[in-house]
Parts: structure tokens; C-alpha cells; sequence
């Protein structure tokens, strides 16, 4: 969204309810006190509204207000702060940190206007809210008509600051700067900061003001658990400021500035460009730090991916980094590292996610039928024609979707794709390991990233395959829509992945814009916007990896050409995100280290058995596999079929239902111990009859040959 101005020089002039006007509208009577007098009443010249501001109001409170409820401009997945007349005073009565309030009204057209932009900042400056808090409060709301009187609210919006530790007397400092585009809101919010005495400084907040070289020379060669970031700038520049208080959230890393005027720093530390930063390492070691470009967006980013820096969890005030690095080592003593590159796409998180999925997350359906089945068979067929891994990964999937087009069976039992999927058949050059492997998606611990991430992973490398691959899909079923990849990915999480909540923001989100989606460009662009919203959304929950904060993607350091600003407000150039997300997801790009490598084929026993067909089992096992063979036979499976037919005898089904125990698959054709061995018995018996039949004609010949030698004599 490109920045725009937060307010226009008109304002929404508040109206007192009148009791005598609710005859005159039609309205829920939440409306009546706020609209009425705006439609009945003529106001004075000065206070008249324009006509598309007349408008707005009555397309916000005519249609949804009738129908009983308000549009809302601000939800809780917004971050900011929304108040009400019960929490205003709480939260802004001697808080831990300042606050920035916007009171506006949901009628007001301006309001409208410029809530998005609002959002944007709120957004841009998230990671502050343990020092200055963004938030809203709506006058139109009948239960605040009287907090907003007591504030003194007459126009909308009005903005107001609160200075931390407020007394509750404090009915706090209305903003009116002319100048009103994002960038220098940000910057006020700064200065409200700078304002505080070291009475009421914010609890949480560090400190703005600049350090001379007496202070950051003697740190050069100390060694320290953090790192320390000085940032050197112009006297006038805020970049220094807004860098401190984006790192407010993480730990293992201190941020402070200094002036371009200070010449003995500059001379000490070769300093020539500004602003530019100067790392100081925790063993003692300093160097300067290179950014590709010279904005705050860039020098935040190159910080917080620093090794050993992490983003403290909201439900906890501020766990110490030693405590996180101790997960870490945890982890590591069960399971090795991978070391791994950041701009690379490893094939082990792709067949761990299909592993995942078929062995695992299937496993909780007994069977398939109706729009499971369906989507079941959509997923297999466009990963079976988009994977661009490996061949044996590619011929299960093949096979699969091959077996599952050819069924007409209306209800797959689960267990038949598990043997398909483990390869029960023997069908040479199929393989699917077993194992979960993550590299470019392990975790600091167990719960953390793993599947979800490989999942993210594997339909952003499908998105870019299929643009690769445009004809890929013909004669498939799937070519006739337009964004064909993200409509398989939506009904699947809708129907099997396994967070319920996930699976509802998924939704949530297509249902609102991917009907939008046309182009195979603006698909993969759409998957990748809607993962940085939910990074973003989760950044600093339980679910946030520490050592891999969840923040927008790509960074910088993978592509620095993708990130812009403009009137100081970062943006995305989404031309440059998309030649980069069509190279890094690209079949060139994919790493096979760390897969598991395909299993040798067995030699042959030293004493091989003189019947080929049958497999040895255990004693016990054979049982086992007897037992499960007569109680899956071919009657069970005949349940399976339209109408009680018995289909037994479909190609690709097995006549036993087969667990572990159950006979084993023989020749790579589908047949079981007891198929070989009922043709072993029908062999012989045709064979025994063949040879009586022999014997009868033999014996009737020979009468009939004597017989007719006697009439000659």
C-alpha cells in the first residue's frame, strides 16, 4: 500500500442525539442519535458535508445499520488497540508506555478513508508497543458516547497522546501538525518519547538520545553477551531512533546512535557514509556492516537475523536469550543439525512434508469417499504432474494417481493408499522415505516449524513449477481454473490439515480475494503475500521459532532489490519479488542433500526356496496374516462396491486387508500369498482333470479300435 496522507483538512463534526428525531429514519437505534440529525437537521454553512461525504455515511449506516449492526473499520486482527469505554481509562492510567489514540466514528467519511492507511502504520510500527501503543476508539458506539464527551471530542477523528505513567486526571494532548503522511506521524510518535522525563520515562523503552565516543570507545574489544549496534547519522535523521525501537522486541542485541559530529568516534572507527552502522561482537571482535541500501527497513533486518538474536515471546516478558540457546542444545542432543543455506530448497523438506501428509496426517481418515475423495485425487494429480524432485518420489505419485483415477469405487479404504504409498507392491523405482527430515524447516526444538513451514514450502515450489509449466495440467480436470494450484491447496487444508484455527484463516483469506487471481503470475504473488501476512500474524507467539523469527520475506539479504521506501514507508517492488520467488522456487534451485538415499533391492537367499511365489514369513506372523486375511477377505471388500457388487477382483485393491501381518505383495502385479496359492490349487486341479480326461478318451479309443478289427476278420 503506498503511504498516503492520514487526514484531509475536513472533519466529521460531532451531532448531540435529540430524542425527537427517530421518526424520521428507519435505522437500528444505534444509528438514530448519530444519522438522523445528520439527514433532518439543517446545519450551519460551515458544517455541511460534502456530497460524496454524504454518501459514505448513508452506505455505512443506511444498510448495515438497518440491518442492525455498523461496518466495522478496525477487528482484532488488526495490530492496534481497540478501546472502549470500560478500557480507555485502565490502559491509559499510569502505564508501563505511551499511547497514541485515534477517536473516530465508523460513520464519518473520512474516517473510512484513511483507516486503511491508519492500519499501515500501526502495522509499521508493531514492534514498539512495549513503548508507545497504537489505538482506536469509535464515538459512533453507544456505550462511548459518554467516555467521548468526557474527553472532549467534537470533531472526527481526533487524535490524542498519552505520556506513560498518566494520571487519571489526564485527558491527554490532542494532535494538530499539519504535516500527516505516515512517515511523520512515526516520527511524532519519536518525539512523544523524547518528551518524557526520567520520572515517567516508559518502563520498557530505551534510550533515544545519542552517545558520545567517551561513552563507545571504551566498548571496542570487550567482550559481552550481546551484540552492540551503533548506528552513526545526521543530527536531524530519525533512522537511528525508529532502528531502536524496532529491535524493542528482540534480545541478544543493543542498539544505540550516534552523531555525524562527533569527529573522534568517526576518526576511531573509519566512519564516512550516513547513516551507517558499526557492530560490535560479543567475543570482543567489531567490524562495520554492510546494507545493500542505506534505509531503516534494511539496517532492522540485517540486525535481527544476526545469529543468536530472537524475538522475545508475547507470553513471556522477556525470556533471556541463554534460556533459548539451552532449547537449542536440548534439540541438538536428540537430533543432529543440518546445516543448511537460507537461499536454498532442500527435496528432505519436501518428501518429509508428502510423508507427513500420506502417513500421517491421512491416517486420521478410516476411508475416503465423496469430497475427500475428490480432493484427495485433485492433490495427488497436480503433485504427481508439478513435483519437480526426485524420479522415485515422482513414480509413486504417478502410480497413486493412476490407481486412484481407474477405481470407480465410490469409498477407499485408508489402509489400501497406505500399501501404495509404502510400495507393498514392489514396483521398482518407487520410494517415499519414512522419515522425517527437516533441513531448511527444522526447528530450535520439537513443535516448532517442521511440517507447517515444508507444507508453505511445497505449494509455493507447485505455484512456480506450474508457471514453468503451463501445459502440465492439460486433461486433468484442473486446467479449466484459473489459479488451479491455490484452489487444490484451499480444499485441502479445508478438508484434512490438522489446525482447525489454520485451516479458518486459510479460508477466511481466499474467500475474500483469491477469486481475483487470474494469471499464473499473480498466483504465486498471492500464496506468497498471504504467507508474510500470516508470519506476521504469528510474529512473537508461542508458535514463533526464536532462533527463526517469523518477519517479511525475503529479507534483504536474499533480495534487496525486492524492498523499497517511499516517503519513508517500506514497500515490496513486486516485479523483483517475483523473478526472485520464480528463482529460488525453481526446479534449479532444489537441493537433494540430506534425502534419504533408495533402498538396495535384496540379494537372494543363500538356500532360496523351490517355490518363488510365496515370501517366508514367522510362524506367528503367517497366523496373524491368516487371520487378518480371513477376516478382510473378498466379501469385505465387496462392501466396498455400488450396489453390493463384488469387487474383489478390481485391478489395484487387495483381496486381504492386509496390515502388517497380512500376506505380502507378490511379482509386482497385486496379488497376495493366498491369490498364488489359489492358483497353485486350481493349477493342480485342472491339471488332475486334464489328466483324466486324457486317461478316459485314451481307454474309449482303444475299445473302439478292437471293436472294428473284429467286424473286418
Amino acid at each position: 500500500m503506498s503511504p498516503r496522507s492520514l487526514f484531509t483538512s475536513s472533519r466529521c463534526k460531532r451531532v448531540q442525539p435529540s430524542a425527537a428525531l427517530p421518526v424520521l429514519c428507519r435505522c437500528s437505534a444505534g444509528a438514530l442519535p448519530l444519522l438522523c440529525p445528520l439527514l433532518s437537521v439543517t446545519l450551519p454553512q460551515e458544517h455541511i458535508m460534502s456530497r460524496a461525504w454524504l454518501k459514505a455515511a448513508a452506505l455505512l449506516w443506511l444498510v448495515p445499520g438497518c440491518l442492525g449492526a455498523a461496518a466495522r473499520l478496525y477487528t482484532e486482527e488488526d495490530p492496534l488497540v481497540i478501546l472502549g469505554s470500560s478500557s480507555l481509562k485502565p490502559a491509559v492510567t499510569n502505564s508501563s508506555s505511551a499511547w497514541l489514540l485515534q477517536f473516530y466514528s465508523s460513520w464519518c467519511g473520512h474516517c473510512v478513508q484513511f483507516s486503511g492507511s491508519w492500519k499501515s502504520l500501526a502495522l509499521d510500527v508493531k514492534d514498539w508497543q512495549r513503548a508507545i501503543s497504537v489505538a482506536v476508539l469509535d464515538c459512533a458506539q453507544e456505550e462511548n458516547f459518554d467516555v467521548c464527551k468526557e474527553y472532549g471530542i467534537k470533531f472526527y477523528p481526533t487524535f490524542k497522546y498519552f505520556r506513560a505513567h498518566a494520571a487519571a486526571t489526564d485527558r491527554g494532548t490532542t494532535y494538530r501538525g499539519a504535516d500527516r503522511q505516515i512517515q511523520s506521524v512515526r516520527q511524532l510518535m519519536v518525539d512523544i518519547l523524547q518528551n518524557h522525563t526520567r520520572l515517567d520515562w516508559p518502563d520498557h523503552c530505551p534510550p533515544l538520545e545519542p552517545y558520545s565516543s567517551v561513552e563507545l570507545l571504551p566498548l571496542l574489544g570487550q567482550r559481552s553477551d550481546h551484540y552492540t549496534a551503533v548506528i552513526t547519522e545526521e543530527p536531524g535523521s530519525y533512522v537511528g531512533r525508529e532502528v531502536i525501537l524496532d529491535l524493542l522486541q528482540f534480545s541478544g542485541v543493543e542498539v544505540k546512535r550516534a552523531l555525524s559530529t562527533d569527529l573522534p568516534l568517526l576518526d576511531a572507527l573509519k566512519i564516512t557514509t550516513f547513516p551507517s552502522i558499526y557492530l560490535l561482537q560479543p567475543n570482543g571482535t567489531h567490524t562495520h556492516l554492510h546494507v545493500e541500501k542505506r534505509l531503516r527497513f534494511f539496517f532492522s533486518s540485517l540486525l535481527k537475523t544476526l545469529p543468536g538474536v530472537q524475538r522475545r515471546l508475547k507470553s513471556d516478558g522477556s525470556p533471556s536469550s541463554v534460556g533459548q540457546m539451552g532449547a537449542l542444545a536440548d534439540r541438538q542432543s536428540t537430533e543432529p543439525w543440518r546445516d543448511f543455506s537460507r537461499s536454498t530448497v532442500y527435496s528432505a523438506d519436501l518428501e518429509s512434508a508428502l510423508h507427513y501428509l500420506l502417513r500421517v496426517e491421512l491416517a486420521t481418515h478410516n476411508s475416503l469417499e465423496g469430497e475427500e475423495l475428490k480432493v484427495f485425487k485433485d492433490f495427488v494429480t497436480l503433485v504427481s504432474k508439478l513435483y519437480p524432485g526426485r524420479g522415485s518420489v515422482v513414480k509413486l505419485m504417478e502410480t497413486l494417481s493412476d490407481w486412484l483415477l481407474s477405481l470407480p469405487l465410490q469409498r477407499i479404504p485408508y489402509q489400501a493408499v497406505l500399501d501404495l504409498v509404502d510400495n507393498k507392491m514392489r514396483i521398482s523405482g518407487v520410494f517415499l522415505g519414512a522419515e522425517l527430515r527437516w533441513v531448511g524447516c527444522q526447528g530450535s526444538r520439537a513443535g516448532l516449524r517442521g511440517y507447517p513451514c515444508s507444507l508453505w514450502t511445497l505449494f509455493h515450489v507447485l505455484t512456480v513449477q506450474h508457471d514453468a509449466t503451463p501445459t502440465a495440467l492439460e486433461n486433468t480436470g484442473l486446467e479449466s481454473e484459473a489459479a488451479p494450484v491455490l484452489q487444490v491447496m484451499r480444499r485441502y487444508i479445508r478438508t484434512f490439515f490438522g489446525c482447525e484455527q489454520c485451516g479458518r484463516h486459510f479460508e477466511q483469506a481466499a474467500s475474500v480475494s483469491l477469486d481475483a487471481v487470474t494469471s499464473r503470475a499473480q498466483q504465486i504473488l498471492w500464496l506468497w503475500n498471504q504467507h508474510n501476512m500470516v508470519n506476521d500474524r504469528l510474529a512473537g507467539s508461542l508458535s514463533d521459532d526464536p532462533l527463526f523469527p517469523k518477519a517479511p520475506w525475503p529479507s534483504p539479504a536474499l533480495c534487496a532489490s525486492c524492498h523499497e521506501e517511499k516517503n519513508g514507508v517500506h514497500v515490496w517492488n513486486q516485479d523483483n519479488v517475483l523473478r526472485f520467488l520464480r528463482r529460488h522456487y525453481g526446479a534449479s534451485n532444489l537441493s537433494p542433500k540430506y534425502t534419504l538415499t533408495l533402498p538396495r533391492p535384496p540379494a537372494p537367499p543363500a538356500n532360496p526356496d523351490p517355490d518363488p511365489v510365496w515370501t517366508a514369513q514367522p510362524q506367528d506372523e503367517r497366523r496373524d496374516g491368516d487371520r487378518k486375511e480371513a477376516e478382510s477377505g473378498p466379501a469385505h471388500w465387496a462392501q466396498r462396491g455400488e450396489a453390493g457388487e463384488d469387487r474383489s477382483e478390481e485391478p489395484g485393491h487387495r483381496k486381504g486387508g492386509g496390515g502388517r501381518g497380512g500376506g505380502m505383495w507378490i511379482l509386482g502385479l497385486g496379488f497376495n500369498s493366498v491369490d498364488m496359492s489359489l492358483c497353485v490349487v486350481l493349477y493342480v486341479c485342472s491339471c488332475l482333470f486334464l489328466m483324466l480326461l486324457f486317461f478316459f478318451f485314451k481307454v474309449r479309443s482303444r475299445r473302439w479300435k478292437l471293436r472294428h478289427s473284429r467286424l473286418h476278420v
